[in-house]
């Protein structure tokens, strides 16, 4: 009973990170064609600041919604907001059309919340880690080849990547619709839900016991992750001179070593070690591989240093695990809905901070960037060892 939503969640969780990773090496060409300005790397950054503040409002409500009406509805309504974005994107002849596509991607994205919320539902606390590592383990998978995809269909037409991404996801909306049921959850009937408010969600969050050094701690560490997609690019072409072949097999090397970990090592990890001690040693391996990337002259150390890294991707789904002993079952869908907020509220705040870090370190030293993201780690890891037990 439990095993065929749960395969239903990844298969979903897969399909939507390939039709977000569809439309990204072909986004900026997109934004060229329909803006009258020359340099549209601001656009692309209100674009997304855009999509991310909406997220940031909008999931702690629809993780409200998802534990007063179920799961499967607030699904649904993710996976429609997701294809009518990408149907704006494939048709935009004007900027508004753009940024009123992801406008609505934003106000309606909450496919992993609701997953996790899901995972929470159908799995003794145990087996979470594992199952959590899963499910970030289908979105990488589906974030490796979504791009590749892409590249091969903008080859032969502009808004073919978005109209793919649009029947992609309308079919990923399709099979939510027939093969997953809303699993039983009589404690969430009966137990009260926050108002639906936007901002009461976040504010209760704030005020729970416990709760909000979980919120930082998520905050922190999706920080940290913003910083690879802001400056390893820039970084690699500085230090190493990688051009655009190297920096894109250095990027999917990471991201590959990244699932895999995630897919199969946080379950025994959290077995053997516990989910703090493999939250801090998943912040330990990152912090050794930070600081090798720092010092390295040689752009092999980097792909040596990648199994380092993969071990640093175990540390993600412990903590989610962690989360989800810290509130009752009628509130998990509320929690993934903060703690969405709270990834989102780093991805608008993140970029500028570390692209801003990066032009005053780039002369001089272009790796020491990546001494922010271990002290980032090092403060994660403190308020990992400050958290209060949790039965």
């Amino acid at each position: 009973m439990q095993n065929k939503p749960l395969t239903v969640i990844f298969i979903t969780i897969l399909l939507d990170a390939m039709g977000i990773g569809l439309i990204f090496p072909i986004l900026p060409t997109l934004l060229q064609s329909v803006s009258p300005q020359a340099d549209i790397a601001p656009l692309l950054g209100l674009l997304a600041a855009l999509f991310a503040l909406m997220q940031f409002f909008c999931a702690p409500l629809l993780g409200v919604l998802a534990d007063r009406f179920g799961r499967r509805p607030v699904l649904l309504l993710s996976l429609a907001g997701a294809s009518i974005n990408y149907l704006f994107l494939a048709g935009a002849d004007s900027l508004w059309m753009l940024f009123l596509g992801r406008a609505i991607a934003g106000l309606t994205a909450a496919n992993m919340p609701v997953a996790a919320a899901l995972i929470s539902d159908l799995s003794p606390a145990a087996e979470r880690p594992r199952l959590f590592g899963r499910l970030n383990a289908m979105f990488g998978i589906g974030f490796i080849l979504g791009p590749m995809l892409g590249g091969l269909l903008g080859d032969h037409a502009l808004r073919l990547p978005f109209l793919a991404a649009a029947l992609l996801t309308g079919g990923n909306l399709l099979l939510a619709m027939v093969l997953l049921p809303s699993p039983p959850r009589p404690a969430a009937m009966k137990a009260p839900s926050p108002p639906l408010n936007p901002l009461a969600p976040l504010r209760q969050a704030l005020l729970a016991k416990g709760l909000l050094p979980l919120i930082a701690i998520f905050f922190i560490f999706s920080a940290t992750g913003e910083a690879y997609g802001v400056c390893w690019a820039l970084w690699g072409h500085d230090t190493f001179h990688w051009n655009g072949f190297w920096i894109g097999l250095s990027l999917g090397c990471f991201g590959l070593c990244q699932t895999l970990a995630q897919m199969f090592l946080p379950g025994p990890a959290v077995r053997l070690l516990g989910e703090r001690a493999t939250i801090l040693l998943g912040s330990a391996c990152f912090c050794l591989a930070l600081l090798v990337m720092a010092l390295a002259r040689q752009g092999w150390l980097i792909f040596a240093i990648m199994p380092l890294f993969s071990l640093g991707g175990i540390g993600t789904p412990a903590l989610q695990a962690l989360a989800t002993r810290q509130v009752d079952d009628a509130r998990q869908g509320w929690l993934q809905g903060v703690m969405a907020a709270a990834i989102s509220l780093a991805a608008i705040l993140a970029p500028a901070g570390f692209s801003g870090l990066y032009l005053l370190v780039q002369a001089q030293w272009p790796g020491a960037v990546w001494l922010s993201v271990i002290f980032l780690h090092l403060l994660g890891a403190l308020l990992v060892l400050r958290l209060p037990p949790i039965g």
